[in-house]
């Protein structure tokens, strides 16, 4: 299927280039943030994420100028056909070398045979299905900032042990809201709770809520699990209290919720939700250090979370490979690359101190937060209690459950 005109106009309208100028295309690392430009996660992921790899790009740059280093962008529209044919573009025309960001779970498991045949980097920030790192794992792929087996660990387990016994979920009808569900539906079981029903939405075209929020108030549940992200999050919490949910004492949890959302609903209609998020920008030094250095390049106000931050320190640790290897054997073999990743520690201002698993599952902490009340909050972005850690050892699912090829028996 040959790619839309608006398609090819986002793969290629869009390039930075830094390093020396007089560089041959063969000696220059080619990144594609390959991300949502126009659709309902354009400010989960989108712009801000485009903004996260710059700041990596140009922090390498700084200390390592004889590499040239081009970013590429493309919007893939939550179009698996766009995003897919979009990626063998980039390889086969323009020479690309990575790709970060994706988002969009079907999309992501699309082009991972694609970066598999063509040797490349499938680095990713933003789909959020563990099973790209379970069957679908390749050695070409790193899966960075969370996985809904991750934050339905971090969110499902904390609530039900709470006391929280009784769940009900509202659904996003694609691979990515299936999976939040049934993850979460593991954990709230483990813990000994019940999920009592759910309700699933056709994406991208619901923006009315009403229905299955209805569905959701008649089940009686005492937690309303939202298994969705971005535009959807926010339209959802907003009809919920509408509704009167949030005072009738069922607390909404949204498995997949960020910062973005929370600031873009405002505290008011976000007060009391509990989101796990594995970066918060006002968690130390470090991550306050390095929110500040790429609100350079964001409109005031915005703030960047986990997924964002994924791009940041994914790239950042991509780029250490790449000086360690040679840029010219680092374009030879993407495979290479990533072992090579996988071998070194991880360490960035985002997420400190970290690892890769063989199976590609970057590891770190993941954190339950709790939506400040209006008033509780003394500056900007501060919006979050820190409700609970879950150390980096116990946050992802463990390396022998995920049946990846790639795990020594």
């Amino acid at each position: 299927m040959l790619l839309t005109r608006r398609a090819a106009l986002g793969a290629t309208a869009a390039t930075l280039t830094f390093g020396p100028s007089g560089a041959q295309p063969a000696d220059t690392i080619r990144i594609g943030v390959l991300t949502d430009l126009s659709g309902p996660y354009r400010d989960v992921t989108g712009p801000t994420s485009v903004a996260c790899v710059r700041q990596a790009v140009e922090e390498f740059s700084a200390q390592n100028p004889g590499v040239k280093i081009e970013i590429i962008t493309a919007d893939h529209q939550n179009k698996p056909d766009i995003g897919i044919n979009t990626v063998r573009q980039w390889f086969d025309q323009r020479g690309v070398d990575v790709v970060t960001d994706v988002g969009n779970s079907a999309i992501a498991l699309g082009i991972n045979p694609v970066c598999v045949e063509r040797d490349r980097i499938h680095l990713n920030a933003s789909a959020g299905s563990s099973e790209l790192t379970a069957k679908s794992c390749t050695p070409n792929t790193i899966h960075w900032s969370y996985d809904t087996w991750c934050l339905s660990n971090t969110s499902g387990t904390a609530l039900t042990k709470a006391g929280n016994a009784t769940w009900y979920f509202i659904t996003a009808d694609y691979a990515f809201g299936h999976a939040i569900e049934r993850d979460t539906t593991r954990f709230v079981e483990a813990a000994g709770g019940k999920v009592l029903g759910a309700s699933r939405y056709p994406f991208p075209q619901t923006t009315d809520f009403s229905a299955f929020l209805l569905q959701a108030q008649a089940s009686r549940a005492k937690v309303l699990g939202l298994a969705m992200a971005g535009d959807d999050l926010v339209n959802c919490v907003k009809q919920a209290q509408e509704f009167g949910l949030g005072r009738s004492g069922m607390k909404y949890a949204a498995i997949i919720g960020s910062i973005t959302g929370v600031l873009a609903a405002g505290l008011e209609t976000m007060q009391g939700m509990y989101i796990s998020e594995t970066f918060w920008w006002d968690l130390d030094d470090r991550t306050r250090g390095f929110t500040k250095r790429v609100q350079t390049k964001l409109p005031a106000g915005v703030f960047p979370n986990y997924v964002h931050a994924g791009n940041y320190a994914g790239v950042t640790h991509y780029l250490k490979a790449v000086k360690e290897m040679g840029v010219a054997r680092a374009k030879a073999s993407g495979r290479e690359v990533v072992a090579l990743m996988k071998r070194m520690p991880t360490d960035d201002d985002a997420f400190g101190r970290g690892l890769i698993r063989e199976d590609g599952r970057k590891i770190h902490p993941s954190y339950l937060l709790q939506v400040k009340k209006p008033g509780e909050n003394k500056y900007a972005g501060d919006v979050y209690t820190l409700a609970g850690t879950v150390p980096a050892d116990q946050a992802f699912r463990p390396l022998a459950e995920g049946g990846c090829p790639l795990v020594r028996a």
